[in-house]
């Protein structure tokens, strides 16, 4: 009884990485032409972030009630949670671009969005190990997303610097700039998540 039981967190998680890989591919792959697309893309990912807000509070039922966890409480919903901020701040980007009528990436953007995608991926294979209970081999994910993160915090410098070398509408620098701002915050997140896997592996393997 309580192994099914002990089960259902590794599900609740794979579940949350499983939407916010399928949100970070919408993400990545939608191609935006005109303002009728942004509205498309910014209310998709509401949707995807409304689905994660869900996963998430069901992890939260579930915690209280269960008396048995396969890994402590605060870990699973740190996992959780940090997962959700990544969603969060992909849909925040998305809401962004609507907002400022941005209907072209440009390529730092698409340099961002490459590195956390990449960490996404690090994010699925992390879960399905910890699953597995294969925690050792989850050091080389979290290795990675720091890495991704670490490469995102060199764009941002970049990209800014060049953004007030070249643009001379200071309102595009402010809405650029934000956006930016907002893709490295995501990377952020992963970190967290990279972090909290770090956390695990330390309390139990």
């Amino acid at each position: 009884m309580f192994k099914k039981k002990e089960d259902q967190f590794f599900i609740h998680l794979a579940n949350i990485s499983a939407n916010l890989t399928e949100s970070m591919n919408y993400f990545t792959d939608y191609k935006l032409s005109n303002l009728d697309d942004l509205k498309i893309f910014s209310e998709k990912m509401k949707e995807y972030e409304n689905k994660g807000d869900s996963l998430v509070h069901q992890v939260i039922l579930d915690l209280n009630n269960v008396f048995i966890t396969p890994i402590e409480r605060e870990d699973i919903l740190a996992l959780a949670m940090n997962m959700d901020d990544v969603l969060d701040g992909l849909e925040q980007t998305a809401a962004l671009f609507d907002m400022y009528s941005v209907t072209a990436a440009d390529d730092y953007m698409l340099q961002f969005v490459d590195a956390i995608q990449k960490c996404v991926k690090e994010m699925e294979n992390a879960i399905e190990l910890l699953s597995k209970k294969k925690l050792t081999l989850i050091r080389s994910n979290a290795i990675k997303m720091k890495e991704y993160e670490s490469q995102c915090d060199d764009i941002l410098r970049v990209s800014i610097k060049h953004l007030f070398q070249v643009e001379k509408d200071p309102i595009r620098i402010i809405q650029y700039k934000e956006i930016y701002e907002e893709l490295e915050e995501v990377a952020d997140c992963c970190q967290n998540v990279a972090n909290t896997f770090e956390a695990i592996i330390m309390k139990n393997a």
